[in-house]
């Protein structure tokens, strides 16, 4: 059984999701004050180095508002969502420990899927396993590692982007251990532990998100992008090292691997998978049941839901039409 507190009126439990620029760290400033302790649900803000090309909270949201699971591994480390499961559980225990509030904040949205609800009955990895699929990446390439679980498992390959390196080895490795593809073991339908967290989206109009992705684009540039890929290179960063296929990081590889591709074209290819990939997390995001959706500037109404749960955990209605 795991140690997350339960969702009571002394130990509330709060989800913040929504997609790539649509305001998430700005809103904790203002909405979320000292009463709450983040707990990072970025798969790329947990690497150490990857601060300006994942978007990692300043150092003054920092110390305002306390953060959990960020900078905890190294780029080259592989972390799982079980990983994220597993140390999400022990950081909401000591959150509450304190007497403080956890509020899971970011924009993995399979983190937050598999902590509401848990974690499929597939295998567990085996190393041996692991490694030939990890030889078959490295050697024949991920597009190739791809194409083999569309053949193995359609339904799987519809559901993980190309570019998604551990997604796409973790459902072959699980084809190569039992024969049977990934889409077979279904996540569980109830939530977990019966934890009954107050799920709050962000989401934006369509062109005002994709303006707000550009511009965010164009500060990271300005902010030191190239220099940060630069000092991982340095590091010894390959395309395979699991930090550096996240957005922001693996178009720079593409480059590398681009006669004539230039950094603005680097910063366009970004832009634009940001933008795919916004498109994307929503339509997961609105796969969760029971969510609160708002526009961020709608500050009074999260509020005044916030203070409302925070009164009664457990009367907290479902918006109109969830499951």
């Amino acid at each position: 059984m795991s140690n997350i507190p339960q969702t009571t009126k002394s130990n509330p439990l709060l989800f913040l999701f929504g997609p790539t620029g649509v305001g998430k760290t700005e809103l904790l400033r203002h909405v979320f004050p000292h009463r709450f302790s983040v707990v990072n649900a970025d798969s790329k803000q947990v690497y150490r180095y990857l601060d300006i090309g994942s978007a990692k909270p300043d150092t003054t949201i920092l110390s305002e508002i306390p953060h959990h699971l960020i900078d905890i591994r190294d780029p080259w480390e592989q972390f799982t969502v079980g990983d994220f499961v597993t140390l999400a559980d022990e950081a909401c225990a000591e959150i509450a420990a304190q007497g403080r509030i956890p509020l899971l904040c970011g924009g993995t949205a399979y983190y937050f899927k598999h902590f509401y609800f848990g974690m499929p009955a597939s295998p567990q990895s085996d190393p041996v396993i692991r490694e030939r699929v990890g030889t078959w990446a490295r050697e024949k390439g991920l597009p190739w590692c791809f194409q083999r679980l569309q053949e193995l498992d359609p339904v799987s390959a519809t559901r993980i982007h190309p570019a998604d390196g551990y997604r796409i080895t973790r459902a072959l490795e699980v084809y190569e251990a039992t024969g049977q593809p990934l889409s077979n073991f279904p996540p569980p339908a109830k939530p977990r532990n019966g934890i009954q967290p107050l799920v709050l989206g962000l989401q934006r109009d369509k062109a005002e998100l994709h303006e707000r992705i550009d511009t965010r684009v164009t500060s990271m540039f300005k902010n030191g992008l190239v220099a940060e890929f630069d000092r991982l290179l340095a590091l010894g960063a390959t395309e395979n090292w699991p930090g550096m296929q996240g957005i922001g990081y693996r178009e720079f590889f593409i480059a590398r691997n681009t006669v004539g591709m230039d950094l603005d074209a680097v910063a366009d290819l970004i832009r634009r998978n940001s933008r795919l990939y916004a498109k994307r997390q929503l339509t997961f995001f609105k796969s969760i049941p029971g969510v609160h959706w708002f526009h961020p500037d709608d500050e009074q109404g999260i509020k005044d839901i916030v203070e409302n749960y925070l009164t009664n955990p457990s009367g907290i209605s479902p918006p109109e039409g969830a499951s």
